[in-house]
């Protein structure tokens, strides 16, 4: 591959930062692998992908694996007209891959993108202006630009049907407005990889769209406490790290802080809780014995797994249920974990039923995410409706006292997360966890379940 090449990937990440382009093309090894939330996404992508070209059964797939056996299969197979997947396009010093290049006319091509997300997006447009730039620099004539993308109000019975899965949309005029200047970019984008100087660049918004950096090392050097911390700071903190404003002890009477900020900085000062006495009280007096402490945890494939589901809808694996039947009394513990590859809920459904006391105060965390899944399981399974009304009018929302600050400990961090509240208070966390968060456990039973896994690891998980 040439030393001096802009691929796809790296003019969006030149796009979004020259830093991050210059350590991707001159010191590699500074950028972390891919966690296992990132390298979900792109396999999501990669199954998406994969449908799609079921769309075009003539189609042909170009390894791409190898740099140059690619460009080369690519301009051998132009010659036959037939649908091609993941065609490298290689004109002096650009480089791309197009998911779908489908010709149309006597000698025209579209160009297909296709994307695991639900919605088109600006960084889509600049992702495929710069397919079509090296498409034109090659000589190949494009008559349209599409995205495919999922269309999250697909149900899945019997078999994935591509057609109903995807939505496609022609962003031609988009591209074409998009492309304007793209020369004068890339050009910019050389000087700056061949630059013996990895170049200076602020902590900003880009930091963060439209993806976040895995380069996090541009935020090692903030203090404990730093003003990215605020609760809801937004352009507040940028503004104030802008004017070198790193702490937010240091936060000067000019910037307006709202009550909840103002809470957080004396926190910070003082090193002390804040505690409002009598709102906590009032919480605590709406809770009703037994006190039933409730979580589910949820798979949300790209592509819907069970009939009756959607893409990316929240399917509960598994519920975690404690009752503490009056005061003082130890908790008693039922749980479900789904054992098999079928459709967990219909079972789910019938042991949560056996479980859970009728009555009593039903208390969760961040209330919106257990009431929405069991609407949802009340849409599929009518004949549980009764019932799960009756639950969620029950639910008692523990993350309200830490969201409203009735109560913030300064190890919070302005944040009113589990992850958060939970150390703060009793000084232990989900460190040294194999499994220490949702969207790992979602993503790990996922792949041990309806991906091959031998026994072992499965057992493991």
């Amino acid at each position: 591959m040439p030393s001096q090449l802009i691929t796809k990937s790296k003019y969006l990440n030149g796009l979004q930062c020259p830093k991050l382009l210059w350590i991707e093309v001159n010191q590699p090894e500074r950028i972390p692998a891919p966690d296992i939330n990132t390298q979900y996404t792109f396999d999501q992508g990669h199954l998406a992908g994969q449908l799609a070209q079921s769309l075009f059964p003539r189609g042909i797939s170009i390894p791409n694996d190898n740099f140059m056996e690619n460009v080369k299969q690519t301009r051998q197979l132009l010659s036959m007209r037939i649908p091609l997947f993941e065609a490298g396009i290689l004109s002096n010093n650009i480089y791309s891959r197009i998911d779908i290049l489908n010709p149309v006319n006597e000698d025209e091509w579209d160009i297909i993108e296709v994307k695991s997300s639900t919605s088109i997006k600006d960084v889509h447009i600049d992702d495929v202006a710069f397919q079509k730039f090296c498409c034109d620099q090659l000589g190949l004539n494009i008559r349209k630009c599409f995205l495919m993308y999922i269309n999250n109000q697909y149900i899945k019975h019997g078999q994935i049907n591509p057609e109903g899965l995807f939505t496609t949309q022609d962003i031609s005029g988009e591209v074409e407005e998009t492309k304007t200047g793209i020369y004068n970019r890339i050009e910019d984008m050389l000087e700056i990889i061949s630059a013996s100087l990895c170049p200076e660049v602020s902590i900003g918004k880009h930091c963060k769209e439209p993806y976040e950096c895995s380069l996090r090392e541009c935020w090692e050097g903030l203090p404990e406490h730093n003003v990215f911390t605020l609760y809801y700071g937004g352009k507040k903190a940028y503004d104030m790290h802008a004017n070198g404003i790193l702490a937010i002890s240091d936060i000067p009477e000019s910037y307006k802080l709202n009550g909840k900020q103002q809470i957080q900085h004396s926190c910070v000062v003082t090193g002390q809780p804040y505690v409002d006495s009598e709102a906590i009280g009032q919480f605590l007096s709406s809770l009703q014995y037994p006190l039933c402490f409730f979580d589910f945890e949820t798979i949300s494939p790209a592509i819907p797994l069970f009939d009756g589901t959607r893409p990316y809808q929240n399917v509960p694996f598994q519920y975690s249920l404690h009752v503490v039947e009056k005061e003082g009394a130890i908790p008693l513990h039922y749980s479900f974990l789904a054992d098999s590859p079928d459709d967990p809920r219909p079972t789910l459904l019938t042991e949560l039923r056996e479980t859970l006391p009728d009555s009593g105060s039903v208390v969760v965390y961040n209330q919106g995410f257990e009431e929405g899944i069991l609407k949802e399981l009340a849409l599929a399974f009518p004949e549980y409706d009764g019932w799960i009304a009756s639950m969620c009018n029950r639910f008692i929302d523990l993350l309200t006292p830490f969201r409203q600050f009735y109560y913030y400990h300064p190890l919070q961090e302005g944040s009113a997360s589990l992850k958060s509240v939970l150390p703060a208070l009793t000084g232990k966390g989900y460190e040294g966890m194999a499994i220490a968060n949702g969207m790992t456990a979602s993503i790990t039973f996922q792949q041990v379940t309806y991906s091959e896994a031998s026994p072992e690891t499965r057992e493991k998980v």
